[in-house]
Protein backbone atom coordinates (compact mmCIF):
# COMPACT_ATOMS: atom_id res chain seq x y z
CA UNK A 1 0.00 0.00 0.00
CA UNK A 2 3.19 2.26 0.60
CA UNK A 3 3.48 2.19 -3.53
CA UNK A 4 0.08 3.92 -4.22
CA UNK A 5 -0.81 6.48 -1.65
CA UNK A 6 -4.08 7.41 -3.02
CA UNK A 7 -5.44 4.18 -2.73
CA UNK A 8 -3.86 3.70 0.98
CA UNK A 9 -5.69 7.10 1.93
CA UNK A 10 -8.95 6.03 0.17
CA UNK A 11 -9.55 2.58 1.81
CA UNK A 12 -7.86 4.40 5.35
CA UNK A 13 -11.03 6.35 5.00
CA UNK A 14 -13.81 3.61 3.95
CA UNK A 15 -12.54 1.43 6.71
CA UNK A 16 -12.36 3.71 9.55
CA UNK A 17 -15.95 4.83 8.08
CA UNK A 18 -16.64 1.33 9.00
CA UNK A 19 -15.54 1.13 12.00
CA UNK A 20 -17.15 4.43 13.26
CA UNK A 21 -20.84 2.67 12.37
CA UNK A 22 -20.05 -0.31 14.26
CA UNK A 23 -18.45 1.56 17.44
CA UNK A 24 -22.01 3.71 17.40
CA UNK A 25 -23.80 0.01 17.65
CA UNK A 26 -21.48 -1.80 19.93
CA UNK A 27 -22.42 1.29 22.58
CA UNK A 28 -25.63 1.00 21.87
CA UNK A 29 -25.42 -2.83 22.45
CA UNK A 30 -23.85 -2.07 25.81
CA UNK A 31 -26.49 0.31 27.22
CA UNK A 32 -29.11 -2.18 26.19
CA UNK A 33 -26.75 -4.82 28.39
CA UNK A 34 -27.47 -2.24 31.59
CA UNK A 35 -30.75 -1.76 30.60
CA UNK A 36 -31.06 -5.73 30.84
CA UNK A 37 -29.95 -5.67 34.13
CA UNK A 38 -31.72 -2.82 35.89
CA UNK A 39 -34.60 -3.94 34.37
CA UNK A 40 -35.21 -6.84 37.04
CA UNK A 41 -33.11 -8.28 40.00
CA UNK A 42 -33.25 -12.08 39.84
CA UNK A 43 -32.95 -12.92 43.36
CA UNK A 44 -33.36 -16.96 42.71
CA UNK A 45 -30.06 -16.43 40.78
CA UNK A 46 -27.55 -19.26 42.08
CA UNK A 47 -24.59 -16.68 43.40
CA UNK A 48 -27.12 -14.76 45.24
CA UNK A 49 -26.21 -14.94 48.77
CA UNK A 50 -30.55 -14.41 50.10
CA UNK A 51 -31.48 -13.09 53.19
CA UNK A 52 -30.66 -15.76 55.74
CA UNK A 53 -27.35 -15.67 54.63
CA UNK A 54 -27.06 -11.94 54.56
CA UNK A 55 -28.68 -11.62 57.94
CA UNK A 56 -26.32 -14.51 59.45
CA UNK A 57 -22.94 -12.43 57.93
CA UNK A 58 -24.08 -9.40 59.23
CA UNK A 59 -24.37 -10.69 62.84
CA UNK A 60 -20.85 -11.75 63.12
CA UNK A 61 -19.16 -8.81 60.71
CA UNK A 62 -18.20 -6.80 63.17
CA UNK A 63 -16.45 -9.66 65.59
CA UNK A 64 -14.80 -10.81 62.32
CA UNK A 65 -13.48 -7.53 60.99
CA UNK A 66 -11.53 -6.71 65.04
CA UNK A 67 -10.57 -10.75 65.72
CA UNK A 68 -9.88 -10.41 69.35
CA UNK A 69 -7.71 -7.10 69.10
CA UNK A 70 -7.89 -4.30 71.68
CA UNK A 71 -10.33 -1.82 71.60
CA UNK A 72 -9.45 0.45 74.47
CA UNK A 73 -7.47 1.07 77.82
CA UNK A 74 -7.67 3.12 80.62
CA UNK A 75 -8.88 3.37 84.40
CA UNK A 76 -12.67 2.99 85.45
CA UNK A 77 -13.87 2.45 88.63
CA UNK A 78 -16.67 -0.45 89.78
CA UNK A 79 -19.47 0.51 92.15
CA UNK A 80 -21.21 -2.80 93.33
CA UNK A 81 -17.74 -3.79 95.23
CA UNK A 82 -17.99 -4.20 98.80
CA UNK A 83 -19.82 -6.08 101.80
CA UNK A 84 -23.00 -4.34 100.61
CA UNK A 85 -22.12 -3.67 97.43
CA UNK A 86 -21.42 0.05 98.18
CA UNK A 87 -17.82 0.37 97.92
CA UNK A 88 -15.74 1.37 94.50
CA UNK A 89 -12.21 0.65 93.34
CA UNK A 90 -10.68 2.46 90.27
CA UNK A 91 -8.80 -0.56 88.12
CA UNK A 92 -7.04 -0.84 84.87
CA UNK A 93 -9.66 -1.98 82.07
CA UNK A 94 -8.60 -3.51 78.79
CA UNK A 95 -11.38 -3.90 76.49
CA UNK A 96 -11.00 -6.30 73.38
CA UNK A 97 -13.49 -7.21 70.95
CA UNK A 98 -14.35 -10.50 72.92
CA UNK A 99 -13.74 -9.47 76.14
CA UNK A 100 -13.62 -7.14 78.76
CA UNK A 101 -10.71 -7.68 81.60
CA UNK A 102 -9.76 -5.35 84.72
CA UNK A 103 -6.15 -5.22 86.23
CA UNK A 104 -4.82 -3.84 89.73
CA UNK A 105 -2.29 -1.10 88.01
CA UNK A 106 -1.45 0.04 84.52
CA UNK A 107 1.25 -2.84 84.46
CA UNK A 108 -1.07 -5.16 83.77
CA UNK A 109 0.62 -8.44 85.44
CA UNK A 110 -2.55 -8.75 88.20
CA UNK A 111 -5.24 -9.71 86.47
CA UNK A 112 -8.34 -9.53 88.40
CA UNK A 113 -10.96 -10.72 86.24
CA UNK A 114 -11.78 -11.24 82.32
CA UNK A 115 -15.46 -10.75 81.85
CA UNK A 116 -16.59 -12.61 78.03
CA UNK A 117 -18.74 -9.92 76.28
CA UNK A 118 -21.19 -11.99 74.62
CA UNK A 119 -24.70 -11.62 75.16
CA UNK A 120 -24.52 -8.36 76.92
CA UNK A 121 -25.92 -4.98 77.06
CA UNK A 122 -25.34 -1.77 78.15
CA UNK A 123 -27.49 1.16 80.14
CA UNK A 124 -27.22 4.35 82.10
CA UNK A 125 -27.64 4.15 85.46
CA UNK A 126 -28.87 7.67 87.04
CA UNK A 127 -26.07 9.43 88.79
CA UNK A 128 -26.80 9.48 92.86
CA UNK A 129 -27.76 11.89 95.28
CA UNK A 130 -24.39 12.01 96.65
CA UNK A 131 -22.23 10.49 94.12
CA UNK A 132 -20.41 12.57 91.88
CA UNK A 133 -18.94 10.27 88.94
CA UNK A 134 -21.30 9.28 86.24
CA UNK A 135 -22.13 5.51 86.11
CA UNK A 136 -23.41 2.67 82.84
CA UNK A 137 -24.27 -0.86 83.69
CA UNK A 138 -23.41 -4.53 81.99
CA UNK A 139 -25.80 -6.44 82.00
CA UNK A 140 -27.70 -9.78 80.81
CA UNK A 141 -30.83 -9.52 79.11
CA UNK A 142 -31.49 -12.82 80.17
CA UNK A 143 -30.92 -12.07 83.89
CA UNK A 144 -27.97 -14.03 84.00
CA UNK A 145 -25.18 -13.21 86.34
CA UNK A 146 -22.42 -11.18 84.93
CA UNK A 147 -20.24 -11.01 87.46
CA UNK A 148 -19.75 -13.36 90.85
CA UNK A 149 -23.01 -12.93 92.32
CA UNK A 150 -24.20 -9.33 90.74
CA UNK A 151 -26.87 -9.30 88.35
CA UNK A 152 -25.36 -6.25 86.46
CA UNK A 153 -21.26 -4.61 86.54
CA UNK A 154 -21.80 -1.22 87.02
CA UNK A 155 -18.72 1.46 86.07
CA UNK A 156 -18.15 4.73 86.57
CA UNK A 157 -15.94 7.13 85.37
CA UNK A 158 -15.51 11.13 86.77
CA UNK A 159 -16.68 13.15 83.46
CA UNK A 160 -19.67 12.45 81.22
CA UNK A 161 -16.79 12.58 78.19
CA UNK A 162 -15.34 9.29 79.49
CA UNK A 163 -18.26 7.78 79.58
CA UNK A 164 -19.50 8.12 76.09
CA UNK A 165 -15.79 7.15 74.73
CA UNK A 166 -16.22 3.98 76.33
CA UNK A 167 -20.13 3.17 75.39
CA UNK A 168 -18.69 3.69 71.79
CA UNK A 169 -15.93 1.21 72.43
CA UNK A 170 -18.03 -0.73 73.65
CA UNK A 171 -20.43 -0.61 70.78
CA UNK A 172 -17.52 -1.24 68.80
CA UNK A 173 -17.14 -4.55 70.61
CA UNK A 174 -20.64 -5.32 69.93
CA UNK A 175 -22.17 -4.72 73.47
CA UNK A 176 -25.17 -2.16 72.03
CA UNK A 177 -27.24 -0.13 74.71
CA UNK A 178 -30.46 -1.26 75.84
CA UNK A 179 -33.45 -0.37 73.54
CA UNK A 180 -35.80 2.67 74.51
CA UNK A 181 -39.38 1.60 74.63
CA UNK A 182 -40.74 4.81 76.21
CA UNK A 183 -40.12 8.08 74.55
CA UNK A 184 -42.17 11.24 75.16
CA UNK A 185 -43.27 13.56 72.06
CA UNK A 186 -41.59 16.83 73.37
CA UNK A 187 -38.12 18.17 70.92
CA UNK A 188 -36.05 17.04 73.56
CA UNK A 189 -36.69 13.46 73.73
CA UNK A 190 -36.97 13.44 69.88
CA UNK A 191 -33.73 15.17 69.67
CA UNK A 192 -32.49 12.26 71.96
CA UNK A 193 -33.57 9.37 69.26
CA UNK A 194 -32.05 11.27 66.94
CA UNK A 195 -28.87 11.18 68.47
CA UNK A 196 -29.31 7.26 69.83
CA UNK A 197 -31.01 6.21 66.44
CA UNK A 198 -27.60 5.46 65.14
CA UNK A 199 -26.60 3.24 68.57
CA UNK A 200 -29.63 0.86 67.36
CA UNK A 201 -28.38 -2.75 66.84
CA UNK A 202 -31.30 -3.99 65.11
CA UNK A 203 -31.44 -1.00 62.50
CA UNK A 204 -27.91 -1.67 62.26
CA UNK A 205 -28.36 -5.07 61.73
CA UNK A 206 -30.44 -4.34 59.21
CA UNK A 207 -28.19 -2.01 57.72
CA UNK A 208 -25.68 -4.79 57.28
CA UNK A 209 -28.37 -7.34 55.87
CA UNK A 210 -29.39 -4.95 52.99
CA UNK A 211 -25.43 -3.67 52.16
CA UNK A 212 -24.87 -7.54 52.01
CA UNK A 213 -27.73 -8.34 49.95
CA UNK A 214 -26.37 -5.34 47.22
CA UNK A 215 -23.06 -6.28 47.69
CA UNK A 216 -23.76 -9.89 46.77
CA UNK A 217 -25.83 -8.75 43.64
CA UNK A 218 -23.55 -6.57 42.28
CA UNK A 219 -21.10 -8.82 42.05
CA UNK A 220 -23.12 -11.30 39.79
CA UNK A 221 -24.02 -7.95 38.00
CA UNK A 222 -20.07 -7.31 37.64
CA UNK A 223 -19.51 -10.88 36.72
CA UNK A 224 -22.27 -10.32 33.54
CA UNK A 225 -20.62 -7.29 32.51
CA UNK A 226 -16.83 -8.54 32.54
CA UNK A 227 -17.97 -11.36 30.39
CA UNK A 228 -20.63 -10.03 28.01
CA UNK A 229 -18.83 -6.42 27.05
CA UNK A 230 -15.83 -8.62 25.47
CA UNK A 231 -17.71 -10.28 23.31
CA UNK A 232 -20.33 -7.69 22.10
CA UNK A 233 -17.29 -5.66 21.22
CA UNK A 234 -15.42 -9.13 19.25
CA UNK A 235 -18.58 -9.78 17.35
CA UNK A 236 -19.58 -6.27 16.39
CA UNK A 237 -16.49 -4.52 15.77
CA UNK A 238 -13.42 -7.07 15.24
CA UNK A 239 -15.29 -9.71 13.29
CA UNK A 240 -17.46 -7.52 11.45
CA UNK A 241 -14.61 -5.33 10.54
CA UNK A 242 -12.61 -8.57 9.64
CA UNK A 243 -15.58 -9.47 7.03
CA UNK A 244 -15.79 -6.08 5.62
CA UNK A 245 -12.36 -5.73 4.55
CA UNK A 246 -12.15 -9.69 3.07
CA UNK A 247 -15.35 -8.92 1.53
CA UNK A 248 -16.61 -5.47 0.68
CA UNK A 249 -13.75 -3.10 1.07
CA UNK A 250 -12.68 -3.71 -2.87
CA UNK A 251 -16.12 -2.90 -3.76
CA UNK A 252 -16.55 0.20 -2.12
CA UNK A 253 -13.11 1.33 -3.65
CA UNK A 254 -13.87 0.56 -6.73
CA UNK A 255 -17.26 2.48 -6.50
CA UNK A 256 -15.96 5.78 -4.95
CA UNK A 257 -13.01 6.71 -6.85
CA UNK A 258 -10.87 6.76 -9.80
CA UNK A 259 -9.10 3.59 -10.11
CA UNK A 260 -6.60 5.11 -12.78
CA UNK A 261 -6.05 7.96 -10.15
CA UNK A 262 -5.72 5.71 -7.68
CA UNK A 263 -3.23 3.35 -9.10
CA UNK A 264 -0.44 6.28 -9.75
CA UNK A 265 2.78 5.31 -7.85
CA UNK A 266 4.00 8.15 -5.49
CA UNK A 267 7.09 9.74 -6.43
CA UNK A 268 9.63 7.59 -3.85
CA UNK A 269 8.47 4.73 -5.34
CA UNK A 270 9.00 5.69 -9.53
CA UNK A 271 12.78 7.19 -8.17
CA UNK A 272 13.23 3.58 -6.41
CA UNK A 273 12.13 1.71 -9.37
CA UNK A 274 14.26 3.97 -11.73
CA UNK A 275 17.51 2.66 -9.85
CA UNK A 276 16.97 -0.45 -9.99
CA UNK A 277 16.51 -0.36 -13.91
CA UNK A 278 19.80 1.54 -14.02
CA UNK A 279 21.90 -1.22 -11.70
CA UNK A 280 19.86 -4.04 -13.85
CA UNK A 281 21.32 -2.66 -16.86
CA UNK A 282 24.87 -1.48 -15.44
CA UNK A 283 25.24 -5.06 -14.30
CA UNK A 284 24.09 -6.80 -17.34
CA UNK A 285 26.63 -4.21 -19.38
CA UNK A 286 30.04 -5.38 -17.04
CA UNK A 287 28.52 -9.30 -17.44
CA UNK A 288 28.99 -8.97 -21.11
CA UNK A 289 32.39 -7.17 -20.59
CA UNK A 290 33.66 -10.20 -18.77
CA UNK A 291 32.57 -12.50 -21.52
CA UNK A 292 34.41 -10.70 -24.23
CA UNK A 293 37.21 -10.82 -22.33
CA UNK A 294 37.31 -14.94 -21.77
CA UNK A 295 36.44 -15.64 -25.21
CA UNK A 296 39.74 -13.60 -26.40
CA UNK A 297 41.89 -14.54 -24.30
CA UNK A 298 44.89 -17.34 -25.50
CA UNK A 299 46.12 -19.27 -23.67
CA UNK A 300 49.41 -21.49 -24.29
CA UNK A 301 50.56 -24.81 -23.00
CA UNK A 302 53.08 -25.20 -20.64
CA UNK A 303 56.30 -26.58 -22.42
CA UNK A 304 57.40 -30.41 -21.55
CA UNK A 305 60.40 -30.78 -18.88
CA UNK A 306 63.84 -30.34 -20.16
CA UNK A 307 65.66 -33.68 -19.82
CA UNK A 308 69.39 -33.85 -17.89
CA UNK A 309 70.89 -37.42 -18.72
CA UNK A 310 73.24 -35.79 -21.17
CA UNK A 311 75.22 -34.46 -18.12
CA UNK A 312 78.34 -35.99 -16.51
CA UNK A 313 79.82 -36.60 -13.52
CA UNK A 314 83.12 -35.66 -14.25
CA UNK A 315 84.49 -32.54 -11.75
CA UNK A 316 87.00 -32.03 -14.19
CA UNK A 317 85.96 -31.43 -17.75
CA UNK A 318 84.99 -28.03 -18.78
CA UNK A 319 81.15 -26.62 -18.19
CA UNK A 320 80.14 -27.36 -21.76
CA UNK A 321 75.97 -25.61 -22.23
CA UNK A 322 73.90 -27.95 -24.48
CA UNK A 323 72.73 -26.98 -27.42
CA UNK A 324 69.41 -25.82 -28.04
CA UNK A 325 66.68 -27.61 -29.71
CA UNK A 326 66.12 -26.20 -32.85
CA UNK A 327 68.81 -23.13 -32.70
CA UNK A 328 71.83 -23.08 -35.60
CA UNK A 329 75.12 -25.62 -34.38
CA UNK A 330 77.79 -23.62 -32.69
CA UNK A 331 81.07 -22.99 -34.45
CA UNK A 332 84.03 -25.37 -33.93
CA UNK A 333 82.21 -27.90 -32.45
CA UNK A 334 81.13 -30.88 -34.59
CA UNK A 335 78.20 -33.12 -33.94
CA UNK A 336 79.71 -36.08 -34.57
CA UNK A 337 82.70 -37.54 -33.89
CA UNK A 338 85.07 -39.24 -36.59
CA UNK A 339 85.65 -43.19 -36.63
CA UNK A 340 88.66 -44.46 -34.55
CA UNK A 341 91.53 -46.07 -36.62
CA UNK A 342 91.73 -49.37 -37.16
CA UNK A 343 92.68 -51.77 -34.73
CA UNK A 344 92.94 -55.11 -34.46
CA UNK A 345 92.72 -54.76 -30.27
CA UNK A 346 89.14 -55.70 -29.47
CA UNK A 347 86.91 -52.36 -28.15
CA UNK A 348 87.14 -51.22 -24.74
CA UNK A 349 84.12 -51.78 -22.50
CA UNK A 350 82.10 -49.20 -21.79
CA UNK A 351 82.56 -48.04 -18.34
CA UNK A 352 79.35 -47.47 -15.59
CA UNK A 353 78.45 -43.98 -15.78
CA UNK A 354 77.44 -43.00 -12.26
CA UNK A 355 73.94 -41.37 -11.53
CA UNK A 356 74.29 -37.47 -12.09
CA UNK A 357 74.66 -35.42 -8.73
CA UNK A 358 72.79 -32.55 -7.94
CA UNK A 359 74.06 -29.25 -9.32
CA UNK A 360 76.94 -27.16 -7.89
CA UNK A 361 75.78 -24.24 -5.75
CA UNK A 362 76.27 -20.51 -7.10
CA UNK A 363 80.35 -19.36 -6.25
CA UNK A 364 81.30 -23.05 -5.16
CA UNK A 365 84.17 -22.74 -8.22
CA UNK A 366 83.24 -26.18 -9.60
CA UNK A 367 81.91 -26.54 -13.14
CA UNK A 368 79.58 -28.57 -14.41
CA UNK A 369 80.47 -32.12 -15.81
CA UNK A 370 80.83 -32.17 -19.73
CA UNK A 371 78.10 -33.29 -21.90
CA UNK A 372 78.12 -36.89 -22.72
CA UNK A 373 79.43 -37.79 -26.68
CA UNK A 374 76.19 -39.00 -28.79
CA UNK A 375 76.48 -42.35 -30.70
CA UNK A 376 75.00 -43.19 -33.62
CA UNK A 377 72.20 -45.88 -32.47
CA UNK A 378 72.97 -49.42 -33.48
CA UNK A 379 76.73 -48.38 -34.93
CA UNK A 380 80.04 -50.89 -34.36
CA UNK A 381 83.30 -51.36 -35.00
CA UNK A 382 83.99 -49.94 -38.78
CA UNK A 383 85.15 -53.64 -41.11
CA UNK A 384 88.06 -54.30 -42.47
CA UNK A 385 88.70 -54.21 -46.55
CA UNK A 386 89.27 -57.25 -48.12
CA UNK A 387 92.18 -55.88 -49.86
CA UNK A 388 94.22 -55.17 -46.31
CA UNK A 389 92.34 -58.74 -44.89
CA UNK A 390 94.76 -60.51 -47.87
CA UNK A 391 98.27 -58.31 -47.43
CA UNK A 392 97.86 -59.35 -43.68
CA UNK A 393 97.43 -63.43 -44.34
CA UNK A 394 100.47 -62.91 -47.31
CA UNK A 395 102.35 -61.04 -44.52
CA UNK A 396 101.80 -64.02 -41.04
CA UNK A 397 102.29 -66.89 -45.02
CA UNK A 398 105.74 -65.59 -45.23
CA UNK A 399 107.07 -65.04 -41.78
CA UNK A 400 105.85 -68.73 -40.82
CA UNK A 401 107.68 -69.97 -44.37
CA UNK A 402 104.70 -71.82 -45.46
CA UNK A 403 103.56 -72.22 -48.98
CA UNK A 404 100.83 -70.17 -50.40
Amino acid sequence: MSRYPRLRDQADGVITAHIREREQRTKDQIMALVDFELAYMNTNHEDFIGFANAQQNSESSSKRKLGNQVIRKGYMAIQNLGFMKAGSRDYWFVLTSETLSWFKDDEEKDKKYMLPLDGLKIRDIEQGFMSRRHTFALFNPDQRNVYKDSKQLELSCETQEEVDSWKASFLRAGVYPEKKVDLTNGDDDQTASEGTSSLDPQLERQVETIRNLVDSYMKIITKTIRDLVPKIIMHLMINNSKDFINGELLACLYSTGDQNSMMEESPEEAAKREEMLRMYHACKEALRIIGDVSTATVSTPVPPPVKDDWLRTAPDSPRVSPPSPGGPPRRGVSSRVPPPPPSTRSAPSVPNRPPPGPPPRPGSGIGLPPPLIPQRPGAGLPPIPQRVQNAIAQEMLDAFGMPK
